[in-house]
């Protein structure tokens, strides 16, 4: 297991390779669709200093205020590819280093991770409660009024949250690598098939 302290520099981006088990500790931010309208179509002042070297999390979470104190009860994963029309152009604009989702993305964001040193983290969908024990507080939420809590820019620090690489910075995705072997494996098949 790699431990990746955020904010995380280029250098240590461009170390990872897909298939990679990192762990990561900082500060995040989640952004699901509402989110990224809002950051492509606006200058994200109240975010964008956090997202710089920083890692967007497509997570929806499940919140709960105590005391006047906001918690994670839940923070699985949301599927990323409904984001591929905005994600190339936030690691662009706002220097993030990490998108974790699930699902993976497409290939302008595989391009944008290899032109400005980003890397797509899969987290395991399934275990929101236990992804919700690494978030250890919240640090500030954002368009809570606006988008509700789902959609809203939650900003949370989290200790040691499990992900592995799922596209890296020289060019390649598991995704596209597991459809390829797919696709390959399925036409020997159909050929044994018919010979």
């Amino acid at each position: 297991m790699i431990d990746l302290q955020l904010p995380a520099s280029e250098k240590a981006i461009r170390r990872l390779n897909v298939g990679d088990r990192v762990a990561i500790s900082g500060v995040i931010v989640t952004a699901r669709d509402a989110a990224h309208h809002y950051l492509t179509h606006s200058d994200g002042r109240e975010i964008s200093g956090t997202l710089r070297d920083g890692v967007i999390y497509h997570c929806g979470p499940v919140v709960a205020q105590e005391n006047g104190v906001w918690r994670f009860v839940a923070a699985g994963p949301t599927t990323s590819m409904r984001e591929e029309v905005y994600e190339a152009d936030i690691i662009a604009r706002y220097g993030v280093r990490g998108i974790i989702g699930k699902g993976g993305m497409g290939d302008k964001t595989l391009a944008a991770c290899r032109k400005y040193g980003c890397v797509y983290f899969d987290a395991v969908g399934g275990l929101a409660v236990v992804l919700a024990q690494c978030v250890k507080r919240v640090v500030a939420v954002y368009k809570l009024e606006e988008f509700g809590e789902p959609e809203a820019m939650w900003v949370v620090e989290v200790e040691k949250f499990p992900v592995t690489v799922g596209m890296d910075t020289h060019g390649r995705s598991i995704y596209q690598e597991i459809e390829s072997r797919s696709a390959a494996r399925r036409n020997e098949l159909l050929a044994r098939k018919s010979a």
